[in-house]
């Protein structure tokens, strides 16, 4: 059996994704991950994700943020290297909602290892994104 673990955050006016890396970076967050970078343009949701260099990081929050994107869905890959442990951050056409998808090493809860450690991620993602006007936020692990 398999599971399916995200977090959908939804914030009060529009967001960049700039932005958005740029405050879970406080954190200890960043784009540089086991792979390099990875990210998504999806003009046709088919999420074909691409893998550059840690030297690309400016240029591809500028591709992400950019205005011919804002209607289509963007994603990059953000990774914790203290906690080792990251996902993938989906942004919605409009930037006002994303997701988070614990796709790399994701946690798991010590006394259930089958399920992810959610309180672990909203711990670490939802205090530096209230600050950037995040409204609520939905939690899910399930099995599929």
């Amino acid at each position: 059996m398999s599971r399916t673990a995200d977090i959908d955050l939804v914030f009060a006016r529009t967001v960049t994704v700039g932005a958005v890396v740029r405050s879970l970076a406080g954190e200890g967050w960043s784009l540089q991950e086991p792979l390099g970078i990875s990210y998504v343009v999806s003009n046709d949701d088919l999420f074909d994700w691409q893998s550059t260099s840690t030297d690309q990081a400016a240029e591809i929050l500028t591709l992400v943020d950019s205005p011919a994107n804002v209607d289509q869905h963007v994603g990059v890959c953000i990774y914790h290297s203290t906690a080792e442990t990251g996902g993938q951050l989906l942004f919605h056409a409009g930037r006002s909602r994303c997701s988070f998808i614990p796709a790399i090493d994701r946690r798991s809860l010590s006394g259930a290892p089958a399920l992810t450690d959610m309180a672990w991620y909203l711990n670490a993602l939802v205090p530096p994104l209230h600050a950037l006007g995040l409204a609520s936020y939905e939690a899910r692990d399930l099995a599929d």
